[in-house]
Formats: C-alpha cells, structure tokens, sequence
C-alpha cells in the first residue's frame, strides 16, 4: 500500500508535504507581491471562460449564419463532384 501511495505522489508523503508547503510560500509570495488575491485569479478564470464561451459560440443566428455561407459553396461542390464520379462509370 505504501509503495502505490509514494509512486502516486512521486516520492515519500513527507518529502512531498514538505514540497508542496514551501512551494505554495513561494506562490503566495509572489502573488502577495503582484497584490492578487484568490478571488480575483478565480474571477479572471471564470471571466475568460465566459468570453471563450461567448466568442465561440456567441450566438445561434451567427452559427446558422455560417452554415447558410459555407452551404452555398460546399452543397454544390459536393454534388458536382457525385455527378461527374457517376458519369465515370
């Protein structure tokens, strides 16, 4: 059980502990330095993810929009192309 613990965390929980305290002290040094604080890294985070969310898919009528333009080029094409592979036969 032990030998899963320790090659699930990379090494002895101890060793690891301690890693992961004096990490987070260099972290919450320099983000005490740059004056974040956790609730503004969680709302940029979130606020980005809104305005992924609202640039991709900002709204139906811009997606059919699209759909409507690349359906006027790649509908004929396709069928042009189904018609000259029947016409090899």
């Amino acid at each position: 059980m032990s030998d899963r613990v320790s090659n699930f965390l990379g090494g002895s929980p101890l060793s690891v502990i301690v890693k992961l305290v004096l990490l987070s002290i260099v972290v919450g040094l320099i983000l005490s330095w740059l004056d974040w604080s956790p609730r503004e890294i969680l709302f940029w985070i979130t606020d980005f993810f809104n305005w992924l969310w609202y640039s991709l898919f900002g709204s139906l009528d811009r997606a059919v929009d699209y759909f409507i333009l690349g359906a006027v080029i790649v509908i004929p094409l396709f069928l042009l192309s189904r018609l000259m592979k029947i016409g090899r036969r």
